[in-house]
């Protein structure tokens, strides 16, 4: 069985030598894989970038080109391009831990998988902004703990394209990625997946490091986003709506019911003061819990801000993309 890890890219050449350092460093032969690079309009010279390191590189390479048609079209086009029994998905931002490749590959000679999901993690290195971000998107103190992985959840889980992967046979009867462009679009791919009556498996050993946004601005954008190609996504099939992703949507409006209320009420100033205690309550348990979780009282402090910049710009984006449609 040999792998093809596929990473689709857009002027990230300054995070690809990291992720080729983490490949160079796997405990599975570098014949049992390859690496296939998809430049998707790229013009910070990240071709001259490969073609130089190629030949440094103990596994072996593709470099592909395409004019900017966003990151499921690359994935796509590298999918056409693999060799491998099975198609590896990582970002360019992310790091491989020596253990990643070995892992996936005996899960599928083991088990009778179609496709795996994996989950995300911050190294020790990262910045506290980045540790705090990865708290905010994963734990279960959080929205994004809950949307689904091995064990319980309140949404169904969806491998996502930072770190999943399937059997080419998988690829040949769904096709590629779908018409949500840039975000949403794993989500997308997972649910066709998933809908052929495919095994799916996460598998929590095949984690990555995950540097995501390196800046609150860069993470707002991204998170909204989120929100807007949520109501997209229901728009191909309802049932990628599930009540748990409404929840910031919700939350945004009824925060500006009660500061609305409060100009005239004395019932809704008392609401106010309670959400205010509450929201209080809730920054330290946050920082307490965050703080230990990622061994760092830095991210602990960003921990209360990342978490309301999550809710805020995902709810945004709903409620704008749901406006949008009427």
């Amino acid at each position: 069985m040999k792998l093809s890890v596929i990473v689709a890219t857009y002027n990230r050449k300054h995070e690809l030598e990291e992720l080729f350092a983490s490949f160079s460093q796997q405990t599975l032969s570098p014949e049992q894989f390859e690496v296939i690079i998809v430049d998707d309009g790229s013009t910070d010279r990240t071709d001259k970038f490969i073609h130089a390191l190629k030949s440094k590189l103990p596994f072996s390479i593709q470099y592909h080109y395409q004019k900017n048609k966003g990151p499921g079209k690359a994935r796509t086009l590298g999918m056409q391009k693999a060799i491998g029994d099975v198609l590896i998905f990582i970002d360019s931002d992310c790091i491989a831990p020596p253990h990643y490749l070995q892992t996936i590959k005996a899960a599928f000679e083991k088990t009778e998988i179609d496709a795996f999901g994996g989950p995300d993690k911050s190294a020790e290195a990262f910045s506290a902004w980045d540790k705090a971000v990865n708290y905010t998107m994963t734990s279960f103190m959080t929205t994004g703990g809950l949307r689904g992985s091995s064990g319980k959840k309140l949404a169904r889980y969806y491998p996502r394209s930072f770190n999943m992967g399937l059997r080419r046979e998988v690829f040949e009867k769904i096709g590629g990625f779908g018409s949500i462009y840039h975000y949403g679009e794993d989500i997308e791919f997972s649910h066709r997946i998933i809908q052929t009556g495919a095994k799916v498996e996460y598998l929590n050993d095949a984690y990555v490091y995950h540097k995501r946004r390196s800046s609150p601005a860069a993470f707002v954008k991204q998170i909204y986003k989120m929100g807007k190609a949520r109501v997209q996504l229901a728009r191909i099939d309802r049932s990628m709506l599930e009540p748990l992703h409404l929840l910031p949507a919700i939350l945004i409006i009824l925060a500006g019911i009660i500061l609305f209320g409060a100009l005239f009420s004395t019932i809704f100033k008392y609401l106010l003061l309670f959400v205010v205690i509450a929201g209080l309550l809730g920054v330290i348990v946050l920082t307490v819990h965050g703080s230990m979780k990622t061994k760092s009282i830095a991210a602990g402090l960003y921990i209360p801000a990342a978490f309301i910049l999550q809710i805020a710009a995902y709810g945004i984006g709903m409620i704008k993309e749901f406006i949008s449609a009427q």
